[in-house]
């Protein structure tokens, strides 16, 4: 079975910056492509971005793209997201997901796996 945690969220000021962590644990990490998602209080769990199994091919969020930076270390069954400049709207919740294919998905119904869940907050 697979096990995802997150960890790294907490409250940061307007342009700040954070590192989450999704420690990823149960079979070969670089068997799954892995993603970030964000759920903001009363809305939708959104893509953020992605990563492949080899950690090749990323993808990102147009909110995101310049500020946020995906990766992932194999060996450590480790993903990572650098999280720059951020802006109050940053704010949510911040998942891990893993789906068994090598590619990047944006959608959350292509994720089997999912972790608890991780809080980020920006104050402006």
């Amino acid at each position: 079975q697979v096990q995802l945690v997150e960890s790294g969220g907490g409250l940061v000021q307007a342009g700040g910056s954070l590192r989450l962590s999704c420690a990823v644990s149960g079979r070969i990490f670089s068997y799954y492509a892995m993603g970030w998602f964000r759920q903001a209080p009363g809305k939708e769990r959104t893509f953020i971005g992605g990563i492949s199994g080899s950690g090749g091919s990323i993808g990102y969020a147009d909110s995101v793209k310049g500020r946020f930076t995906i990766s992932r270390d194999n060996a450590k069954n480790t993903m990572y997201l650098q999280m720059n400049s951020l802006k109050p709207e940053d704010t949510g919740v911040y998942y891990c997901a893993a789906r068994v294919n090598f590619g990047i998905a944006r959608n959350v119904a292509e994720y089997a796996y999912w972790g608890q869940g991780t809080q980020v907050t920006v104050s402006s």
